[in-house]
């Protein structure tokens, strides 16, 4: 049984969330991190012969935590704040096996903000292999605070809409079986590709633990949700995707999803721009590219 990284060091209550399996270092500020995604999960499930690559996304997420914490003396208890994340990726990457999907992450770390015997905050870059093959590339930064300075600055925060949950759309339009894992609310006029941002945190997944903000990896399946809707393929394979995070998404006023088709390339390739909107500041932009996924 291959067993996963603590949980801690992930920022995850629940050890069904943790997709690393182990790190090793490989030369000044480089890593080998294994992953292994499960064949089943709550929400991550594969569809057409293809794993979800939100797996890999989260995947590439949880690799940051790790290291600040193993590797560069982030205290437990710092909270870290995403800035943008990015991956390419071919098909092959996501292919479903009998087995659950077991992958290598080469890490490079570089841009590293020193403080004292810790780090605030770095960048790193990701090559992810699979049975040998490189099969996708990808990247984020972040920044990371004491508890003290955080609470400076968010002291007071709500952890929860204090509302209720909005009707979400159609799960069928946006790849989901069930209406608890949709993050977009009904659009107020039909047809229109603007969503509010439905914010459930009470949610297994999207909200493992209490946060005082809207979480990257929501806002990324925001992006996911809004781009399968605006072009009508909800069963599409994303294959890319570049975000960034500008602002925080409070939990405390409505955050709008706003998504523009902006082409269409070889093989049935859609370029989707999303952005999110909350009290007139941006917070967020994505462009995600998918190819279609399958016909049934």
């Amino acid at each position: 049984m291959t067993a996963t990284v603590p949980r801690e060091y992930v920022h995850r209550v629940s050890v069904a969330e943790v997709f690393l399996t182990g790190w090793e270092a490989d030369g000044e500020d480089s890593f080998v991190v294994r992953a292994q995604w499960p064949r089943s999960h709550a929400l991550f499930t594969p569809v057409g012969g293809h794993q979800d690559p939100l797996l890999l996304a989260e995947s590439i997420r949880q690799i940051g935590s790790l290291l600040a914490h193993a590797e560069y003396g982030v205290p437990f208890g710092h909270q870290f704040l995403m800035w943008d994340m990015s991956f390419t990726a071919t098909a092959a990457a996501f292919e479903a096996d009998l087995a659950p999907t077991d992958i290598e992450l080469h890490t490079r770390c570089h841009d590293i903000v020193r403080r004292g015997g810790t780090i605030a905050g770095m960048r790193y870059e990701v090559s992810v292999r699979r049975a040998g093959l490189t099969v996708a590339t990808g990247g984020a930064s972040f920044s990371c605070t004491s508890p003290a300075a955080h609470r400076r600055l968010r002291g007071g925060r709500p952890t929860t809409t204090g509302r209720a949950l909005p009707a979400p759309v159609d799960p069928a339009e946006v790849g989901h079986t069930s209406p608890e894992h949709v993050v977009l609310a009904a659009a107020a006029v039909p047809g229109e590709a603007r969503w509010e941002l439905r914010v459930d945190t009470g949610h297994a997944v999207y909200f493992d633990h209490p946060v005082d903000h809207v979480p990257g990896m929501v806002l990324i399946e925001a992006a996911r949700q809004a781009a399968r809707a605006a072009t009508g393929r909800p069963r599409a394979l994303l294959l890319g995707l570049d975000a960034e995070f500008t602002r925080y998404a409070e939990l405390d006023a409505p955050c709008w999803i706003e998504a523009d088709v902006a082409d269409t390339g070889a093989a049935g390739e859609r370029r989707v721009r999303v952005s999110g909107v909350q009290r007139g500041e941006r917070v967020f932009g994505a462009e995600l590219l998918s190819v279609p996924g399958p016909a049934v």
